[in-house]
């Protein structure tokens, strides 16, 4: 685009050039001064309209600052409407802790009223929803709170349980209620009886499982193997320490499969049946000693067959 421009002051004429560029640059520099005189008039006159004191920038004011203010209240009235329902999800979570706590009261054989213990309320709940009313920040705190105090006490009460199932769980284990053989057992019973070697009356430390040689023996319950040797009487031998001053002793064996202090699980095998040392004939002798004094192992052997145990055979009458 060209331009002419013609004075009295020019002696000849003069011809501008205008290309794109010069258009484009033209428009640039009339958009930002839009923008900077529209940045001036917006600090001087709302920043200051207060001091100025004109009606109608106070009115603008006025009606922006309302619109946030209820755009920010229903901000705020949305998040606890979200919070309530937030709190009314974990007081239903509470209730399910509630009735898993019961049940495992009842597993661990814990009754609710032992002072040691939170009792475990069931707190049903219903019914109509009448003139509902949204929770205000205040009451929702408060809330929080006491739902905070609740399951910190759910907390301790199943902390509780879980330890009392726990020590029931390892206290079970040690006890020697597992058969350490599966065969018929009591062919010779616990208590006074005539001795097979001597016809005198002596003293039977333990119960005798009649099984073939070779047969597998196993741990009665956990624990340490505190000997596995050749004895003169009970011939191949262990003795399994199972703490808190009891043990269990596997006698007449043909092989040992352990070696002392080593530790054994309940039901794993041990030795194989034989009949070595002070014996008649193939069988496992079994004793059940507590503080080195022998005890009827009927006693733990019975709560195996009350269990219905696998692998359980059927006394001997």
């Amino acid at each position: 685009m060209h331009i002419i421009l013609v004075s009295n002051r020019l002696a000849t004429a003069r011809t501008v050039t205008l290309s794109w560029r010069h258009f484009v640059m033209g428009f640039a520099l009339m958009v930002m001064s839009f923008i900077g005189l529209s940045s001036v008039f917006s600090y001087f006159t709302v920043r200051h309209a207060a001091e100025l004191q004109l009606p109608f920038l106070q009115n603008l004011l006025r009606i922006v600052s309302a619109e946030e203010t209820k755009k920010s209240r229903e901000q705020v009235h949305e998040n606890l409407q979200t919070m309530a329902i937030k709190l009314g999800q974990m007081q239903a979570q509470l209730l399910r802790l509630d009735s898993l706590g019961e049940r495992l009261a009842a597993v661990a054989g814990v009754k609710l009223q032992d002072a040691s213990i939170t009792p475990l309320s069931k707190d049903g709940r219903g019914g109509p929803l009448i003139n509902a009313t949204a929770m205000s920040a205040t009451d929702l705190a408060q809330a929080m709170d006491a739902l905070s105090r609740q399951l910190e006490n759910k907390t301790d009460s199943l902390t509780l349980l879980e330890s009392r199932l726990f020590d029931e769980r390892v206290r079970k284990a040690l006890l020697p209620t597992t058969l350490p053989v599966n065969a018929q057992w009591n062919a010779s019973t616990f208590g006074w009886r005539i001795d097979p070697f001597t016809g005198e009356r002596a003293m039977h430390e333990g119960v005798d499982f009649s099984a073939e040689i070779g047969t597998s023996i196993v741990a009665a319950a956990a624990g340490v193997v505190l000997s596995a040797e050749r004895h003169p009487e009970y011939g191949y031998m262990i003795e399994i320490d199972h703490g808190n001053d009891l043990s269990t002793r596997y006698a007449h064996a043909s092989k040992l499969l352990v070696q002392p202090g080593a530790f054994v699980k309940r039901g794993q095998k041990i030795a194989e049946v034989g009949s070595t040392g002070r014996s008649t004939g193939p069988h496992l002798h079994f004793e059940v000693r507590f503080k080195g004094t022998a005890q009827n192992p009927n006693r733990f052997l019975q709560m195996a067959q009350n269990s219905k145990m696998p692998g359980i055979a059927t006394r001997r009458r």
